[in-house]
């Protein structure tokens, strides 16, 4: 069956330091799978990475998996997704991801989730896309960069536009229902009463 919107997310390989970062990765899982949509995520079977899959599939979610050759063992690749994609390199892994994605989102997680949030956002800016970004901020580990997102607008590097192109929140529930919106795939009306 094909999925109502399939979501790309991304997030740390480690579960972090506080409790609130597994359960937000669990509860984006479990709106995905309840509301018949598709992970798209690195394929990882640790950390947030395994968390959220694993709540996906839990949910009855279809998930996706995009992991490069490199990383197979020391990510653990998750052999419990829908699909599992090995690719070549990191390149090839965001391309693939960018493609099957409807929607973007970035949770808690490293340099690794920041590259990622950071890539997305530039190809929508520049046009290479037109789909919705969006930020979690979980118990606000991203204050900080929200704080510093604004300085980079009033020291004149970023535009208001620019901003406007992604959404963040501490709120996974309305913030998925958002980026979903956005992308065009279910009335606010009807997705809710799912």
């Amino acid at each position: 069956m094909k999925p109502a919107f399939s979501l790309c997310v991304y997030c740390g390989s480690r579960p972090g330091a506080h409790p609130a970062y597994g359960a937000a990765a669990r509860q984006v899982g479990r709106w995905i799978g309840e509301h018949g949509g598709q992970l798209v995520y690195g394929g990882g079977h640790n950390g947030l990475m395994g968390m959220v899959a694993d709540a996906t599939l839990a949910a009855g979610g279809q998930v996706i998996g995009v992991i490069p050759k490199a990383l197979v063992e020391k990510e653990w690749a998750h052999r419990g997704c829908t699909e599992l994609h090995v690719v070549d390199t990191m390149h090839d892994r965001k391309r693939m991801m960018a493609e099957r994605a409807d929607a973007f989102l970035a949770l808690p997680g490293g340099i690794g989730t920041f590259e990622e949030f950071f890539e997305v956002w530039t190809w929508r800016q520049l046009g290479y896309h037109d789909k919705p970004v969006g930020l979690l901020n979980i118990e606000g580990l991203y204050d900080g960069l929200e704080s510093f997102l604004k300085a980079t607008v009033r020291a004149g590097f970023v535009n208001d536009w620019q901003m406007d192109l992604i959404r963040t929140s501490r709120d996974a529930e309305g913030l998925l229902q958002n980026l979903i919106n956005d992308a065009g795939l279910a009335p606010a009306p009807q997705l809710g009463q799912i």
